[in-house]
């Protein structure tokens, strides 16, 4: 038997707690695991939308406040979930895996009804563009697969 040693962070903790919080406090939950996401991806009826955060300009400016406000009111998806691109890596690289034929990208948003990928978000669908705009588009997709 070996001891497999804990996933470091890239980044100090002080640093993403509150980014994290941005969507933990609004509705989402964080999956730090590669079971996690499997879990979630592979287990849940209906429609599931993934935000992989990032420590970037764009996931504060643009990313996350799209995501909220995107799940603020009209359908949503019955469950929301988040991975951390740099600090829940193993979550990250497993999500990814759900995401292709798409490269990975952080930022990154995902929609999934009944374990099929019917809606994604590319990093450069998010660098330049105003959180509403992304939010009308996510909209748009949890009106059609929600």
């Amino acid at each position: 038997m070996y001891y497999q040693i804990p996933q470091q962070s890239q980044y100090p903790e002080h640093l993403t707690a509150p980014m994290a919080a941005e969507l933990t406090d609004n509705g989402f939950e964080s999956l730090h695991t590669a079971e996690d996401v499997k879990k979630v991806l592979d287990t849940t009826e209906g429609s599931v939308f993934v935000v992989v955060n990032s420590v970037c300009g764009c996931a504060a400016r643009n990313a996350r406040p799209a995501a909220i406000m995107a799940t603020q009111a009209g359908k949503i998806p019955a469950k929301m979930v988040t991975v951390f691109a740099g600090v829940d890596s193993e979550a990250v690289q497993k999500a990814r895996e759900y995401f292709l034929p798409y490269p990975p990208s952080s930022p990154s948003m995902a929609l999934f009804k009944d374990g099929k990928l019917v809606h994604f978000i590319e990093r450069h669908h998010i660098e330049g563009r105003p959180a509403d705009a992304i939010a009308m588009n996510l909209k748009k997709a949890f009106d059609t697969y929600c």
